[in-house]
């Protein structure tokens, strides 16, 4: 009798001591399962900054395969448990950085929570190819599909454009931060809305001061864009040219010849002179229909506050520093244009 109590109590204590090792198991597998939940929650898995570009068509594979060979990651199991349930994610440019948790990449990609880039529209654009070259080298949209677009003339005007050949007159060269996966619609009524902004009540009374338009600034801006990129001396040439308007004198500037024949022409000759298009101030006066290029900030002030001169010509300086010597009369500009060509032959 008292061995088979004494047997029923051992088996009533590896019973209990069963239980608590069940108990235990199950508090770790919760004390785990609920450090990994905080963790993959809350903890920052990232270390320093990764660009992430998620492309159309691509699957929550390849895009945690791309995670998973970066430095920046710290621990890859939590990106995988996140990523998991996963399902459709969006295409877009992401920034993850050090405060990023895995759920929170999760999240992102999957609400689409896409992080600007940078859109720098810099340098000579002087002509529509070039501008869809520089916004599709950097945008999701690429540069045919922006073609396209801009070469619609309904397109452009539904963006806020009032013609094609007004389309430089509504974009200005700066750095603009603007979603990757824009479309070129929305691209160009950012840079329109932008262009809109910059012209401000001070800058349309500047212009009215000068007696021109706004589009009539940047038309004349870009022949200034044209003539010279060294910036101080942009407001003495925006005054020669202003000082030709209002005396009734064409304007006779080489850079919309070159335009006439798509900047491919590498020295303006007098044949060229003769092109019959609106565009050639040589034998048109008054200013060109549009702007030849897209007008840069710096020229647009300089029309807007013009040197004050009695400056009716310019001529490249024989140094070949890229500045220009001026004159108010013929004779002086005949006597500039020869000293340039003696230094232009002496280079051969």
């Amino acid at each position: 009798m008292k061995a088979t109590k004494s047997n029923s109590a051992k088996g009533g204590k590896l019973i209990v001591w069963i239980a608590a090792g069940a108990v235990v198991l199950a508090a770790c597998a919760l004390f785990l399962s609920v450090g990994r939940a905080f963790y993959d929650r809350r903890v920052p898995n990232f270390k320093g900054v990764l660009d992430l570009y998620v492309y159309p068509g691509e699957t929550v594979a390849d895009v945690q395969a791309r995670i998973l060979e970066s430095p920046q990651l710290r621990r890859k199991g939590s990106i995988r448990r996140c990523l998991a349930g996963t399902g459709e994610i969006r295409p877009g440019h992401y920034r993850v950085d050090g405060t990023c948790s895995s759920m929170y990449v999760a999240r992102m990609l999957r609400a689409g929570w896409q992080t600007p880039v940078s859109l720098t529209l810099s340098g000579t654009i002087r002509n529509r190819e070039a501008l869809a070259r520089k916004i599709g080298s950097q945008m999701l949209a690429d540069s045919a599909s922006v073609m396209a677009f801009l070469s619609v003339e309904d397109s452009v005007k539904a963006c806020g454009v009032t013609s094609a050949r007004q389309l430089f007159s509504f974009i200005i060269p700066d750095t603009y931060e603007i979603v990757w996966t824009a479309t070129p619609g929305e691209i160009l009524r950012r840079l329109v809305a932008e262009r809109n902004a910059w012209w401000n009540k001070e800058r349309r009374a500047a212009a009215a001061k000068q007696g021109l338009s706004t589009l009539e600034v940047s038309a004349l801006a870009s022949i200034v864009a044209g003539e010279s990129q060294y910036v101080p001396e942009q407001p003495k040439i925006a005054g020669v040219y202003l000082n030709r308007l209002r005396k009734g004198m064409k304007l006779q500037a080489d850079p919309t010849v070159a335009y006439c024949f798509n900047y491919e022409v590498k020295r303006i000759l007098h044949s060229h002179l003769e092109v019959d298009s609106p565009y050639n101030t040589y034998k048109y006066a008054g200013l060109p229909p549009g702007p030849i290029q897209c007008p840069p900030k710096s020229c647009l002030e300089a029309v807007l506050h013009p040197d004050t001169h009695s400056y009716l010509y310019f001529c490249a300086d024989p140094s070949f520093n890229g500045s220009h010597r001026f004159a108010s009369s013929y004779e002086d500009h005949l006597a500039n244009g020869r000293a340039y060509r003696e230094a232009l032959s002496k280079r051969k």
